[in-house]
């Protein structure tokens, strides 16, 4: 069955200082509900504790760091969840109960490559 990357794109705040809020409780109940369909996900932390990590030169090049996001933006990516749905329509329907699409923010549905590894 085909899985979906859900990019929640909200408020850029720290989530880790009130996890008892009304929408961690949303969330959680989300979670909770659609669990059947959930094969990942996280919140993530603020951008002030992004590094943007670049290699000049191509591969093998020097190690370019910088402290935050590349781009500024209103919203930002605030966490994800790995959906596994039956084709786009529902992943979309399942999407539209993410707290995070109501708001002014939103999500954004990526259906995702299969990478296959091996550890050998």
């Amino acid at each position: 069955m085909p899985q979906y990357a859900a990019l929640i794109y909200v408020e850029d705040l720290d989530r880790t200082t009130d996890r008892q809020s009304e929408e961690t409780k949303l969330y959680a109940e989300f979670g909770a509900e659609n669990a059947a369909a959930i094969r990942g996900g996280a919140a993530l932390y603020p951008t002030s504790t992004a590094t943007t990590v670049r290699v000049r030169g191509g591969r093998g090049g020097d190690v370019v760091t910088s402290d935050g996001p590349y781009a500024e933006t209103k919203e930002v990516l605030g966490g994800f969840f790995l959906l596994e749905a039956a084709d786009l329509d529902e992943a979309t329907a399942l999407a539209a109960r993410i707290p995070g699409a109501w708001g002014p923010g939103g999500v954004e549905l990526r259906p995702v490559i299969p990478m296959h590894t091996s550890n050998a």
